[in-house]
């Protein structure tokens, strides 16, 4: 739900759901996004903003599960900027740049990271195809469509104790991302569909460009340990994917705020 205006009783649901910055985070840590956040308002546009925010991140560190929560054990509300895998490096460059400040970051990755911002394991968003769906219906993204897109269907199951579901996406054949590359601006979320049969999607990164206009992938890098850039045509081939989609990030109306949980 959005509201015209961010209230002290919003923001304290926020702080009760345990927000985290880390006590000796590397790279500067929470220091750091808040300059960033501070920075990037000379951007008029939040493309520019994803960038600027995105590209001062390059370097830091690749690592899986830094979030805090099972079927089992209370969720915990982590926010960082010291280290992310390939879904918080995206959500925290979005928060970031559509942020004025710092309380305002954690109160939009919370939105951004939770349906309706609610802190919980069950109410993460565990699958890309829900984080794109559910930002979307929140109007924090839009669908981008390009010429040639298809829909299929894909069916997860995992272990985590999520239900066994099926779905329609809507994707876009790898060929016409690289073909329709005048369509895309910096800042675009890009999820790589999967494969496997029991998985949506098996990674995401940001679009960027390189200053001579080749299309890059700017994205937390398992295999390299750290966000970089990285040309698309060569990822898109080594890691032999067929259908993309593509999210585009929406300039914010109003202050988010969560719903009671």
């Amino acid at each position: 739900m959005l509201l015209a205006a961010t209230n002290r009783r919003a923001m304290l649901r926020i702080l009760a759901g345990g927000v985290l910055w880390p006590a000796a985070p590397s790279f500067a840590g929470d220091a750091r996004i808040e300059r960033l956040i501070r920075d990037a308002r000379t951007f008029p546009r939040i493309s520019q903003r994803i960038d600027f925010i995105s590209a001062a991140l390059r370097g830091t560190r690749y690592q899986s599960e830094t979030l805090i929560g099972s079927p089992r054990q209370p969720e915990q509300f982590v926010v960082r900027d010291d280290a992310f895998d390939c879904v918080t490096f995206c959500e925290t460059v979005l928060a970031a740049a559509s942020a004025g400040d710092r309380a305002e970051f954690a109160m939009r990755l919370q939105f951004i990271r939770y349906r309706h911002g609610i802190v919980n394991w069950f109410e993460r968003n565990h699958y890309f195809f829900d984080w794109c769906r559910r930002n979307v219906e929140s109007k924090t993204c839009r669908w981008l469509e390009l010429p040639g897109a298809v829909d299929i269907k894909k069916t997860v199951d995992t272990q985590k104790g999520l239900s066994r579901r099926t779905f329609s996406m809507r994707v876009i054949p790898a060929v016409a991302l690289l073909k329709q590359r005048a369509m895309l601006e910096r800042g675009d979320i890009v999820g790589f569909v999967s494969q496997r049969p029991n998985l949506d999607y098996f990674h995401s990164g940001l679009v960027a460009f390189a200053d001579k206009g080749a299309l890059l992938l700017r994205h937390a890098s398992e295999s390299r340990g750290r966000v970089l850039d990285e040309r698309m045509d060569r990822f898109l081939a080594v890691n032999r994917v067929r259908f993309v989609t593509l999210v585009r990030p929406l300039e914010p109306a109003v202050p988010a705020v969560v719903k009671a949980g």
